[in-house]
């Protein structure tokens, strides 16, 4: 940022004064509030918010500084303008994975088909000598939240997770929104949100992790040919509940 472009010690100072302000107001809200949802409170949190915001912002462009505060959510939602009492609610969720043992993916894979084979219900048994076609059946196979507790045994590792409760007027109309599920969502009617990442540890582990092994590069080049045809034999998986599709 240029100089000419920086804030004036004087605005910084200006800045800093509003959030005590805010501050006071908070806090006279807070001793004043009727009830665990009063909107006097609600109103005066957000005006601290955006004061403090504010002055994080002029203090680093000034002084190249930052504050020690950060108010959770503060970036991520506008204020809920939804109806009070939603008829319908839409639960949109993303998780994100990382493919660390392909083999035992395939493996896994390899006997849900089996087992589907048995009852007569499988396909050409091809399917599971692919990544792609391994994770369709285990998907297909195995309730979301069934894959999300037991990843380690499908060979995969947890990225970043995040679950939005949205609240509508009305339930959406079958099938209108398959294509694009996530492209219609009106951030001021999401009623709460919860993410896992982990920006959020206190420790950083990714140096440790890099060092330990490479197994997604089984995916890639000659390795990933010879890992169609090799399966792993019983006693190097964790097994599998009994089959109930």
């Amino acid at each position: 940022m240029s100089d000419a472009a920086q804030p004036t010690a004087a605005e910084v100072r200006a800045a800093a004064e509003a959030v005590k302000a805010a501050l006071d107001r908070h806090l006279a809200a807070v001793e004043r509030k009727s009830g665990e949802d009063d909107p006097a409170v609600y109103e005066a949190f957000n005006q601290l918010a955006a004061a403090a915001e504010a002055y994080d912002e002029l203090l680093y462009d000034r002084y190249d500084e930052v504050t020690p505060f950060e108010i959770p959510g503060d970036d991520s939602l506008p204020p809920y303008t939804g109806p009070e009492e939603p008829h319908a609610i839409s639960v949109l969720i993303r998780r994100d994975y990382s493919v660390v043992e392909p083999r035992r993916l395939l493996a896994q894979a390899q006997r849900v088909e089996a087992a589907d084979g048995e009852t007569g219900t499988g396909g050409d048994g091809n399917a599971s000598r692919t990544v792609p076609g391994a994770l369709g059946i285990l998907f297909g196979e195995f309730e979301p939240d069934e894959i999300a507790s037991r990843h380690s045994e499908f060979g995969l590792e947890e990225g970043d997770s995040t679950l939005w409760v949205t609240a509508a007027d009305e339930p959406a109309d079958p099938g209108d929104w398959l294509e694009a599920p996530f492209d219609h969502v009106d951030p001021e009617r999401v009623v709460c949100r919860f993410d896992v990442s982990a920006v959020f540890d206190d420790e950083d582990d990714e140096d440790g992790d890099d060092e330990d092994g490479d197994d997604e590069d089984d995916l890639d080049g000659d390795d990933a040919d010879d890992d169609l045809d090799v399966g792993l034999d019983d006693e190097d998986l964790e097994p599998l509940d009994a089959l109930d599709r």
